[in-house]
């Protein structure tokens, strides 16, 4: 039986599932979730994701939500060494740096995103242009301390690839998609990096699920 994936694929946190079940080879079905008309408050969605939001994901029996947990559980169960689980200090840093992509690079991408894509597009709104330089610097700040990770490793939990680096994918698709693309330019390992990241197969795969339909 797929697993159930539900939400919007242009969703970050949707695309964030996605990539992690193209990782591991898994047969999986998009649910769509219609945002706009408020589908994700209904309680057949709600019982879920008990805060009414996406992604919701379904594999059986088994019903999880949150994107990071939800990623975890699709790379355990499919065997992947993204986690890095074998080594007890390997898979610490996983984890430091998937609270960092959290708390700091996905806090500040979220709401350029939103201002930048959604609010023109979908909610006919004009960007609040105060809002996206706030956040932006908030993003410079974050790729300060990247660029000095990525400095010293070719990846943000070490020398090899995780769940760390993928995790940064749906938000970077975007900002590389969008009119501040160019604040990478003064961060070349951090340029380096998701440039890499962008070219992995699995991530390949999803940005064609993620384009957003016109409103």
């Amino acid at each position: 039986m797929a697993m159930k994936v539900y939400g919007p694929a242009a969703s970050t946190n949707v695309a964030r599932v996605l990539v992690c079940l193209e990782e591991v080879g898994a047969e999986y079905e998009v649910v769509p979730v219609d945002m706009p008309s408020g589908e994700h408050k209904i309680p057949a969605h709600v019982a879920r994701n008990p805060f009414g939001q996406v992604p919701a994901f379904q594999d059986g029996d088994l019903i999880l939500s949150e994107s990071r947990a939800i990623s975890k559980y699709i790379l355990r169960k499919g065997g992947s060494d993204l986690l890095r689980e074998s080594n007890l200090s390997e898979s610490a840093m996983v984890d430091v740096w998937l609270e960092v992509e959290k708390a700091h690079f996905n806090s500040a991408m979220s709401p350029i995103i939103f201002q930048s894509f959604v609010v023109p597009n979908f909610l006919g709104g004009e960007t609040d242009v105060k809002i996206v330089m706030e956040n932006l610097e908030k993003l410079k700040t974050a790729l300060e301390v990247y660029e000095a990770r990525l400095f010293r490793f070719k990846y943000l939990a070490g020398d090899i690839v995780s769940l760390a680096d993928i995790s940064h994918f749906p938000a970077a698709y975007y900002l590389l998609g969008g009119p501040h693309a160019s604040v990478l330019e003064a961060y070349l390992h951090v340029k380096a990096w998701i440039t890499e990241v962008m070219d992995r197969p699995s991530v390949k795969k999803v940005p064609e699920l993620m384009k957003m339909p016109s409103a």
